[in-house]
């Protein structure tokens, strides 16, 4: 259960990322939403809960660090794609 709540929130990240970003062609890439939720909510929040000292529980601090995470994914996989096609 622990696992699928973990992938719920990473899905809900990676959309929220995509959706402050903007999308070009419209429209939320759900395989991208989950992949960079969850790869910005390991990296960004694991990385400023720790920062900031509140330890690997579920605080603010790791909200936040999750969501910037899961942008800098979104944003360097627009640029990747972007790059290849041009």
């Amino acid at each position: 259960m622990l696992i699928l709540g973990i992938i719920l929130f990473g899905m809900l990240i990676g959309a929220g990322a995509q959706l402050i970003l903007g999308k070009p062609k419209g429209g939320i890439d759900w395989t991208l939403a989950i992949i960079a939720g969850l790869v910005g909510s390991f990296i960004g929040g694991l990385l400023i809960s720790l920062i900031s000292g509140d330890g690997i529980g579920f605080h603010i601090s790791g909200i936040i660090g999750s969501i910037v995470g899961a942008l800098i994914v979104t944003a360097g996989w627009h640029w990747w794609v972007g790059r290849r096609a041009a």
